[in-house]
């Protein structure tokens, strides 16, 4: 007695249920272009998903930030670009006389080595911050702070210099009269962040000495036990205001 030839078993076994079997070559079976993009979306999203809110918080603030620096460079670019009165020489505008001499933008350099010097500490206190070592942390956070605030030092001194030479933000004695309200509105805005970061700096660097973040104690600028993300966080923003210094040297003073 001869019996039917059984079906293959994989070829006949049935789909589970709720599950359609498509052809491997079918176009339902390649993702589409915003399956493709939704894809890295999420991607990104994992990429993130260990990100505190503290840490995701600076950095949007960081990129909004950025657009207001952007908008006003560009604008001082353009001013410049457009007009007819010659634009007055940096060298000769924030020049400075020492001994007789007159050195051409030794003060500017001074501040921008200051600067960045203190974007190196503080990429140092970060290291030991997540190191647990509080003493140095702390002196390295106010080592930042100190050149942060002889940094808006220097700047008062160059403001005061300028306004005793007689530049307004409506003119100025050596060309354009957009000079001085360019100077003043980029220097004065990035002048405010140096100083609030000072302020920040000085804040964090207390709490870390007294070791608030290793005992958990609740207050002002203070995260969870075990956990140095703010000293972090302040690293962050001081960072992106070295970083937008060196645009306004580049584009202000050099150019």
């Amino acid at each position: 007695m001869t019996h039917p030839a059984r079906p293959d078993a994989t070829l006949g076994a049935a789909a589970p249920r709720g599950r359609v079997e498509r052809p491997a070559g079918s176009a339902a079976a390649r993702p589409t272009r915003w399956r493709r993009l939704s894809d890295d979306w999420s991607a990104d999203r994992q990429a993130f998903a260990g990100a505190s809110w503290r840490k995701a918080m600076m950095w949007i603030f960081l990129l909004s930030d950025t657009f207001v620096f952007g908008c006003f460079l560009i604008g001082y670019m353009t001013v410049r670009m457009s007009t007819t009165v010659p634009w007055p020489n940096p060298s000769e505008v924030f020049a400075l006389e020492i001994g007789g001499t007159t050195l051409p933008l030794i003060l500017i350099a001074i501040m921008t080595f200051v600067l960045i010097s203190s974007s190196g500490t503080m990429a140092m206190a970060v290291n030991f911050g997540y190191r647990r070592d509080r003493r140095t942390t702390a002196l390295l956070m106010v080592a930042t702070a100190i050149l942060g605030a002889t940094f808006v030092g220097m700047q008062a001194f160059e403001w005061t210099k300028l306004i005793h030479e007689g530049v307004r933000p409506w003119g100025n004695p050596w060309g354009a009269d957009q000079f001085g309200s360019t100077f003043f509105m980029i220097t004065g805005f990035h002048g405010t962040h140096v100083t609030v970061g000072v302020i920040v700096l000085l804040i964090v660097a207390r709490k870390v000495w007294r070791g608030d973040f290793d005992s958990g104690r609740r207050g002002f600028f203070t995260s969870q036990r075990g956990r140095y993300e703010n000293v972090e966080i302040a690293g962050l923003y001081w960072h992106f205001v070295d970083l937008v210094w060196v645009f306004i040297f580049a584009l202000f003073y050099l150019w």
